[in-house]
């Protein structure tokens, strides 16, 4: 893996564990994709540190638990903005 690679990887975990920020969060401030992100997250950081991933996966298991919830959100603030 290339040193730039494992940079970018190590970066984008440590935002998320300590932002709690959600992959599409992560991937603006790093200017990367959400499949770059994700990559990197599943694939490139269990080869590089266990420990990290595992703490990074249950943030993003919570964050997809909660996605609905969001939305729902999002959908009710757009839908009130209109009425008004």
């Amino acid at each position: 893996m290339q040193e730039y690679i494992r940079k970018r990887v190590l970066d984008i975990s440590n935002y998320i564990l300590e932002s709690g920020a959600t992959v599409r969060q992560a991937a603006q401030v790093f200017g990367v994709s959400k499949s770059t992100v994700h990559k990197d997250i599943t694939e490139r950081l269990p080869t590089i540190n266990k420990r990290l991933a595992s703490q990074v996966k249950k943030i993003l298991e919570n964050n997809k638990a909660e996605r609905h919830i969001r939305g729902g959100e999002a959908t009710r603030k757009k839908y009130q903005e209109n009425a008004e």
